[in-house]
Order: structure tokens, then sequence, then C-alpha cells
């Protein structure tokens, strides 16, 4: 382990720590290792108190820890009972981030997509296990899944769920049974219904949104960057929609794609952020692992599912007016035309095509859980089908559901979320005993 750093912000006293771990847990002693960063909080009057350990499990995939600011939102909710473990995911932040040209030293695409299959579900787990063990001496923690951290708590329960005290989900209980291309018919189906409820809001940006996608048709808008915009690209801002204000983003910033008496030039304004909102500069991995988070042994490549349910429909084609905005849908082309992803070019195309992943969740196991869950299902969730969830939870013992349409995928950060599910686990008699095995599955 690496040296301690200590430190206070108004309302959270910090620790950070680095620890070393195989690249590759299948062989932990063949050299390659990564850092893994661990953040501690803990409210600075209880900073000597035995408290119990709530690990939070970041969205993603790609997704480094949260960097806290103070004692607000679900995290001061948090600090009042727990000490809150903070994973930089690896492959993110300060856990030995995957950068373009250190990937690229490891040779081609596939040997690139062979370093990569050691970034998912299973490897992230197996990370945790090791900061329990080697920093909290065994005892079992409490996990905070939002959205692909709920993925994440669907692996740790099937893994090793004997370190888990309890586990919170929040937008993220993964279909465990489901391909990749049937939940993107899913959600693609529900992508169509937001594009529905954005128009019925701002029924003025149907005509502004097609000036922009003819305007940009004309192919000789350059992005500040450098980039070439495509009309596929604009109509990526839908991203959005699956999030509580995402209707107020897009129409922001459609709003001003033209001056006045300028008819025919995007503004610099426009182009400036709509670039910030489809660049992937903070988290190409996202992009890179997104459909990696779907495969399965059993069910073949990927190969690009996301595009051949677009394909599928043709009301998505750019030509068409209404023209309809996609969601959380990572397409090949964007490895060609953002800047930030074409240093990964090879790599996503060499995981799209990959045959040999192995299973995520053990369907026997989960069906044996003894660990509660406590689930918050987002019935409108443009990111998670709800029906998908449901048929998880009705699979695992001790999970329950509360089902809800107060909130979008971002409830945990935008609403008392975090608060109702520990009153909802208070009241079915609270985490299993922070006694554990050490034996990891």
């Amino acid at each position: 382990m690496s040296s301690t750093v200590s430190y206070t912000l108004p309302g959270v006293h910090v620790t950070d720590r680095s620890l070393s771990v195989p690249l590759d847990w299948s062989r932990p002693d063949d050299g390659r290792t990564l850092s893994v960063f661990v953040r501690e909080l803990v409210d600075p009057t209880k900073r000597a108190d035995d408290l119990p350990l709530l690990v939070f499990l970041q969205g993603g995939p790609g997704g480094k820890g949260p960097r806290p600011t103070g004692a607000e939102g679900w995290v001061g909710e948090a600090l009042k009972r727990f000490r809150v473990v903070l994973l930089d995911q690896r492959g993110t932040g300060r856990s030995s981030a995957v950068r373009a040209g250190a990937l690229a030293a490891l040779g081609d695409g596939a040997a690139q997509a062979d370093h990569l299959t050691h970034f998912r579900a299973d490897s992230i787990v197996r990370d945790a296990e090791h900061v329990r063990r080697e920093v909290y001496g065994g005892r079992r923690w409490s996990s905070l899944g939002q959205s692909y951290g709920g993925f994440l708590t669907l692996t740790y329960l099937s893994i090793a769920p004997e370190g888990l005290a309890a586990s919170y989900v929040t937008g993220g209980l993964a279909g465990v049974t489901a391909s990749a291309e049937e939940v993107y018919e899913r959600t693609q189906a529900r992508v169509v219904a937001k594009n529905a409820l954005y128009r019925e809001r701002y029924p003025g940006d149907v005509g502004r949104v097609a000036r922009i996608a003819d305007r940009i048709a004309v192919g000789d808008v350059r992005l500040p960057g450098g980039d070439l915009l495509s009309v596929e690209r604009f109509q990526s801002l839908g991203m959005a929609f699956g999030m509580g204000p995402g209707f107020e983003r897009v129409h922001w910033i459609v709003d001003e794609a033209f001056d006045d008496g300028v008819p025919d030039d995007l503004t610099d304004t426009f182009l400036a952020e709509l670039e910030a909102a489809t660049s992937f500069a903070t988290n190409p991995m996202y992009a890179v692992l997104h459909e990696s988070i779907y495969a399965q042994a059993g069910d073949g490549p990927t190969a690009w599912a996301a595009q051949r349910v677009r394909d599928s429909d043709g009301a998505f084609h750019p030509d068409e007016r209404p023209l309809l905005f996609t969601g959380e849908m990572i397409y090949p082309w964007m490895f060609d035309q953002v800047a930030a992803l074409r240093p990964f070019h090879d790599a996503a195309h060499a995981l799209a095509r990959r045959d040999d992943w192995g299973d995520l969740y053990d369907l026997d196991v989960l069906a044996a859980n003894e660990v509660p869950l406590e689930a918050a299902v987002y019935f409108d969730d443009m990111f998670v089908d709800a029906d998908l969830s449901l048929d998880t939870a009705a699979r695992i013992p001790g999970a329950r559901a509360w089902v809800t349409n107060e909130f979008e995928h971002d409830g945990l950060r935008a609403g008392d979320v975090l608060a109702q599910l520990l009153a909802r686990m208070d009241a079915r008699g609270g985490p299993r005993p922070a006694t554990s095995s050490p034996t990891t599955r």
C-alpha cells in the first residue's frame, strides 16, 4: 500500500490511498499490476468512531468515483451513519487510467482488446474485495450501486456475496439473461417515447432541430476542436433525455444555434456546447467498454448491437423529420468522427468481434442469495429497462424493488432516493452483521 494522505473538506474528512492489484485476477502472479485508488469519507466529528462501511459503486462503465466538494446530496445522507468508500474503477481517474498512448503501445487492436477484457465487472469486484480485506480487515460492507454500479452489485453478489452486509441499487438492476441486442431493442423504444415528450414540451424546437440538421447535412460544419460535425453526432445529444433536466439541457443548446439575421451559420456557442456534450474527452472508456458490459458466455459477439437496432428503425435515419435524438447507445461511427475516441478505434472494433466472453452473473448463486438488497427501479428509465430490472429482482431472494416514476436515471443525485432505500432496509431489520469469511469465490 502506498502512503496515506488525509485532509478535511467542509463537513467531510478525507483519506486517500492507493493499492497495487493484479491486472489479471486469474493469474495474479504474472507480474502485471495496476494501481487502484481509494478515497474514504467520514464526518469529521466521527473520525474515531467505529462506523459501518458503505462502498460506492460508480456508474459507467469507465466511471471514476465522485469528487466530493462537501457533505451535500447523497454523500451527506450517507455520512450520517457510514464511513463512505469511493473507488476509482480500474482504468479510470487515479486507478491506472487507460490512456490512448499507453494502450497503443500494447500492439494492434486485438492486443489492446485483450488488455481491456480485464476492466469488466468481475475484475472491478475483485479489486473491491482486495480493498475490503487489506484496508478494512475483511469486515463486511454495504454497497451502493448507481446505474452501472448496479450491474457491479449483481456481479458482486455472484462472486463474493460473503463480503456484503447489504446492497442498495439506484437505477441499475441489469437484465441478467438479456443480450446486448435485447437491451437496445427495449431501450430504443423508450428513446422514441422520450423524443415525443421532448417535442410536446418544446414544440418550437421541432422546426429549429430540423433546420440545424439540414445545415449540418450540407457537410462543412466543423466543431471547435476540428471534428467534422455529422447529423448522427447531433442526434446523440439525446443521451441527456435519460436525466431529470435532460430536455432542458438539449433545449438550451439548440435554442442558441442561430443568430437573428444570419440564417445559415451555426453559432460558435452552439458548436462549443454540442462538442462538450458529445466529445467523451473525459471518459473515453465509457464508449470503448459500453457494449462489453452486456456480453455473456454463449451470446457471441456484441457486434455493434446498438447500431443494428438503430438500423432496423428508419425513423432514426438522419434524413427523417422530425429528427429523432438517440439515447445511451454507442455506435461504431463514433470512433471515426470523435477526436477523443479515434485512438481507440481498433480496440473498440476488436472488442465488438470477441466471442469468448465469460459470464458476469452466476444465476445459481443469485438464486441462493442471503444479502438484503433494496433497489430503486425508475419506471420510465431510458437507460435501464424497468421490466428487465423487475425480472432480475424476482430471481434474487432478499431483493426488494421500489418502483417509482418520480425520478429519472439520476434520481440518486436529484432526490432523496438513498434516504428512502435506507429507511426501507431499516424497516426489514437492517444489514447483516459486519463479520464475514475472507474467502472469495
